[in-house]
């Protein structure tokens, strides 16, 4: 069965924010993370601490977009599912990734394209 192109699309879109994600991490490193240090010291727990949970929810997303694009490609079960989380995820990112979030879920969670999903596995 031939790969649907609208999944590739959708890898693209998990490349994307996953970069997004990068960039934010980036932002952190360069910016936030030497601010909180300096201007407060190292007895600024709740700023330090703060910014690590910042830190550990982009890697997370981080992780989830780019395995799901990767899973997405190569036609595996895990990766529609985790671009699924993906998607789950996306729509709290309002206004354009719930638009998107939600028209990824209805992609992915039709008969169809679980049988595309099905049929590579075999």
């Amino acid at each position: 069965m031939r790969r649907p192109d609208l999944l590739i699309l959708i890898a693209v879109w998990e490349f994307l924010t996953a970069f997004g994600s990068f960039v934010g991490l980036i932002f952190i490193a360069v910016f936030a993370f030497p601010e909180v240090s300096s201007v407060h010291g190292i007895s600024s727990v709740g700023g330090i601490f703060g910014l690590s949970i910042a830190v550990l929810v982009l890697l997370f997303y981080l992780c989830i977009a780019i395995a799901g694009g990767i899973g997405l490609l190569g036609g595996k079960e895990w990766g529609r599912v985790l671009s699924l989380v993906h998607a789950a995820i996306s729509l709290l990112w309002i206004p354009f990734g719930t638009i998107i979030g939600i028209l990824i879920i209805v992609y992915l969670i039709k008969p169809e394209i679980r049988d595309y999903f099905e049929s590579v596995q075999k």
